[in-house]
């Protein structure tokens, strides 16, 4: 009996793994399920967050970035802010600039750099030092809080020092601690620009700078948003309106007649100097802004030549004049005058009433130096 032919051989294939198959089938899907359920996750986030902002906002497309901690409010708190563009705005740049740069003028001595007014003047620390220095006053309250209700504790003695310096002079408070510590900085330019003009502060503030505050209120759980115009500051003249009177004013008021005799009688007592350097005089008020003719008018009156490296024979710009009109009120004083009461920034600007009356009564002071 013949042996059976062997079975031929397989050749090997891959082998069928159905349970690994399975098992990888398994963890697709459960990729699948969890990448399906975060997506599903974030779409009703999305929605949700979009029907809350749907209910929160008013009617009319909102035109204001509102930052969350903006929309934090209890029912019937209100809060403001400045439109985006009128943070734009040139002259309201200008005015801010001015400011800081008046403020660390003033607190050079202190080492105080001011960057960002509603950063810097919030807590207290800054508006007491300018507060002490400006009124020549020390204030009773600490140097230095960290918690909220001390430093709010400080503003509200800081503040009341300054209603009890406005207040007589009928100045209109825009401000509080709530709005200061709260970073408002439409009340902090308020009350900047306040103090700036009652101390006569010698800088030149922007005329009819007005910003768009945006009023955030909530009411029965809803925000809503209103736009209300501010004006922080008016004309230079009606600003240095506030400024101590002087004869002058009372000419201006009382007797408009003598005053052009005034200035007549003026005008020949000034040129009767200036001819010597064959200069002459026509309009007090044009002639005498620039500070040129009252220094050479003041070392022709004491009798000494002013060297030319002291001013600026043919000023510029407005700081090279207000140096000339300062440096006249120093030769003045220096020649037995009382300080003049005048700002060289007013005599500068050249305020239409106000500065005649200022160049006026210089030329006038001059005539009383003693001889």
């Amino acid at each position: 009996m013949s042996a059976l032919p062997p079975a031929p051989l397989r050749s090997p294939g891959p082998p069928l793994r159905p349970p690994r198959a399975k098992k990888d089938e398994s963890f697709l899907g459960k990729l699948g399920g969890t990448l399906g359920r975060k997506k599903r996750s974030k779409e009703v986030s999305d929605l949700q967050e979009e029907g809350k902002n749907a209910i929160n906002s008013p009617l009319t497309p909102a035109t204001v970035d509102i930052h969350p901690e903006d929309t934090l409010l209890e029912e019937n708190e209100e809060r403001t802010m400045i439109d985006p563009t009128s943070r734009e705005d040139p002259k309201f740049k200008e005015l801010n600039k001015v400011l800081i740069d008046w403020i660390n003028d003033v607190l050079v001595e202190e080492r105080i750099i001011v960057k960002k007014l509603e950063e810097d003047l919030y807590d207290g620390q800054v508006l007491q030092k300018l507060l002490e220095k400006l009124a020549d006053r020390k204030l009773n309250v600490a140097e230095v809080t960290q918690s909220e209700i001390g430093q709010k504790q400080k503003l509200q003695t800081i503040l009341e020092a300054v209603y009890d310096v406005l207040r007589p002079h009928g100045w209109t408070i825009k401000w509080n601690v709530d709005s200061i510590h709260g970073k408002n900085l439409v009340a902090i330019l308020h009350l900047l620009v306040a103090l700036a003009m009652h101390f006569r502060a010698p800088i030149r503030l922007p005329e009819h700078v007005s910003v768009q505050v945006v009023v955030v209120r909530k009411r029965e759980g809803l925000l809503h948003s209103t736009h209300v115009a501010e004006d922080l500051t008016t004309t230079t003249e009606m600003m240095m309106g506030r400024f101590e009177r002087d004869a002058f004013d009372t000419l201006f008021d009382h007797a408009p007649d003598k005053l052009s005799v005034v200035k007549k009688s003026l005008i020949t007592f000034v040129n009767k100097h200036l001819n010597k350097l064959n200069l002459e005089v026509t309009e007090l008020e044009t002639q005498f802004a620039d500070g040129v003719y009252l220094v050479l008018l003041m070392g022709l009156l004491e009798g000494y030549f002013v060297p030319l490296h002291n001013f600026y024979l043919t000023p510029e710009n407005f700081d090279q004049k207000v140096h000339n009109v300062s440096f006249a009120f120093e030769l003045m004083q220096d020649g037995g005058l009382k300080k003049p009461k005048a700002r060289p920034e007013d005599v500068v600007n050249f305020i239409p009433r106000g500065n005649r009356a200022s160049v006026s009564l210089l030329c006038l002071s001059l005539v009383c130096l003693p001889s």
